[in-house]
């Protein structure tokens, strides 16, 4: 890791940010070839999960006000178990610090760490006794505006944004389900002590989709393009299969059909982005880690050197959200699906009387009467005495003689649905190192040691790399004019005469670029140039005429050079 993270900084992917204070941990600069690599991931991942689904993708704030943290739970769940050192003050995240310590796992629990902490008089590294456990919000906290302000989050995920827009965005896609919306951006959490560099980060970059469903139908059209799929799955029992994704659902390890849609969706972005499969495995939450509103929640994760990481989660949320939001707001978050056919059916309504919940409810009595009008008694309860409603979080008794029920034969015409929702939400910081580091590889070249960055070419954040073989006129000139040619053509081109063309050479190897163009004697004889291969430092002549075509085509694909000319070494 040290080596690969030596290379990073020293050719420009990643920085430490602040440097030159000293620093500050769970913070990171993607430098020049990073943001670069970045950017191409997040435009395939783009490709994949919008322009390829029935999605599309917004950009809310990143700053929600305190009423969505409240409603989505945020505000009063969304916690860590701290625990500091009354020696040095120096403060952990509980669950990590006992895995790293004592090697196994504990219940995210004040509870089961201070057992932990008693049991095995576990201490700071610096020998010191930790205080109480405490609960400690991730989220960072703002003021809105001047004086006292509006209280505000920096948001924890870029789902949130989403939900709250999920009223346009039904108008927007005329209520017909199942769609999609994407959203990519920056998400923010105040992790309690990062250790492991763009791993753990307290400011990050999502891709996160939210693909809204049916309650009683759980698919999606694309499945059965997958259902042959192999996957390596590691279920909640710690299980492993090597098994078809229709297989997992016919058995009952995915839950259902569109989770296993977006498996195998994520298993090719993941593999096209540079990932490499003996090293990716999907692993389902156990029933104790699942959040409490996910019916099945599964995690792409990669092997690195840290160890197994999380990139992707892929969780079917329910309609938890949706719900939450719509009684924290008072707006009906519920999409009309119409029948086929119109259907007849008899309901016993309540029917309320505003002449006796006027003066007995007041300023709730409107509220009240609305939440009346709502429900639809079962057949045992045409004889009920007293009825509870919810009013803003309020639980209110309305006694009998407020209300009527009557039972009345009505056509229906369809039905109101809260929509669930299947959310593949992706780490793009962690998925960029992953790839860097699966990428990363040595060989020997003419009797030297090479490091080379294997990237896969469409990601590759510098396409092509422009070498005069000789920094004089008219090389240079030649090398210019070919340069800003292939940049006119939206090829990311890189012009070099600096050293000599083998130390180029292994410059852009270690960076990634699949291709270099060389100007050399022969191109001011016949006009033609060569094109040299990363991986296996085979080369080809080619026309310049012909230049941006073959170059086109080489970096959109993986055919052979070989294809486009006579190779030959050198």
């Amino acid at each position: 890791m040290s080596e690969i993270m030596e290379m990073l900084i020293r050719r420009g992917f990643l920085w430490q940010s602040f440097e030159i204070y000293g620093g500050m941990a769970g913070f990171i600069d993607f430098a020049p070839l990073g943001n670069g690599l970045r950017r191409r991931i997040e435009n395939l991942w783009r490709e994949m999960f919008v322009i390829n689904e029935r999605a599309v993708e917004i950009d809310t704030p990143t700053i929600g006000i305190e009423e969505v943290y409240i409603a989505s739970g945020h505000a009063t769940s969304f916690t860590d178990v701290a625990i500091e050192c009354r020696n040095c003050g120096r403060v952990y995240r509980a669950d990590h610090y006992i895995k790293e310590k004592l090697g196994f796992e504990v219940d995210e629990s004040i509870e089961a760490v201070k057992a932990v902490l008693q049991e095995f008089d576990l201490r700071c590294e610096c020998g010191g006794e930790f205080g109480e456990p405490e609960p400690f919000n991730l989220m960072f906290s703002t003021r809105i505006g001047p004086g006292k302000g509006k209280k505000g989050y920096l948001r924890p995920e870029t789902a949130q944004g989403i939900f709250i827009a999920f009223k346009r965005l039904a108008e927007y896609f005329r209520d017909r389900l199942p769609f999609g919306v994407a959203q990519i951006g920056r998400s923010y959490r105040n992790e309690i002590s990062p250790r492991q560099g763009v791993i753990r980060l307290r400011e990050f970059n999502q891709a996160e989709l939210e693909y809204f469903v049916h309650p009683e139908h759980k698919e999606h059209p694309g499945f059965e393009n997958y259902r042959n799929e192999v996957v390596k799955l590691l279920d909640k029992s710690g299980e492993e299969h090597e098994i078809s994704l229709g297989r997992a659902v016919e058995e009952g390890i995915i839950l259902n059909g569109a989770i296993a849609y977006f498996i195998a969706r994520t298993k090719e972005f993941l593999l096209r982005a540079g990932i490499d499969e003996k090293r990716l495995r999907f692993r389902q939450h156990r029933d104790d880690e699942r959040a409490h509103y996910a019916s099945d929640c599964w995690d792409a994760e990669v092997l690195t050197s840290y160890g197994w990481i999380e990139v992707v989660g892929i969780a079917d949320r329910g309609c938890y959200d949706l719900s939450r939001h719509s009684r924290f707001s008072g707006e009906d978050l519920s999409i009309f699906i119409p029948y086929r056919e119109p259907v007849k059916v008899r309901k016993k309504l309540v029917i309320p009387d505003m002449g006796k919940l006027g003066p007995k409810f007041r300023k709730k009595s409107k509220k009240i009467a609305d939440a009346l009008k709502s429900l639809e008694l079962g057949e045992s309860e045409s004889d009920k005495d007293r009825i509870v409603v919810e009013v803003d979080g309020e639980k209110i008794e309305v006694p009998e003689d407020c209300y009527t029920i009557q039972e009345v034969e009505v056509t229906l015409h369809g039905e109101k649905v809260i929509p669930h929702v299947i959310e593949p939400s992706f780490g793009l910081d962690r998925i960029t190192y992953a790839v860097l580091e699966h990428s990363f590889d040595r060989d020997t070249v003419d009797g030297e040691e090479r490091k080379v960055l294997r990237l896969k070419r469409w990601i590759a954040p510098v396409q092509v790399a422009v070498l005069p073989l000789l920094s004089r006129k008219p090389f240079t000139t030649k090398a210019m004019e070919i340069t800003e040619m292939l940049k006119k053509s939206g090829i990311f081109t890189e012009y070099d005469d600096s050293g000599s063309i083998g130390r180029r050479y292994r410059r852009y190897d270690e960076i990634g670029t699949p291709f270099c163009v060389t100007i050399d004697h022969q191109t001011f004889e016949d006009e033609t140039v060569t094109i040299r291969d990363r991986d296996d430092t085979s080369q080809i002549r080619v026309c310049v005429k012909d230049l941006r075509e073959v170059l086109t085509e080489l970096l959109s694909s993986e055919r052979d050079i070989k294809e486009f000319g006579e190779v030959f070494r050198g």
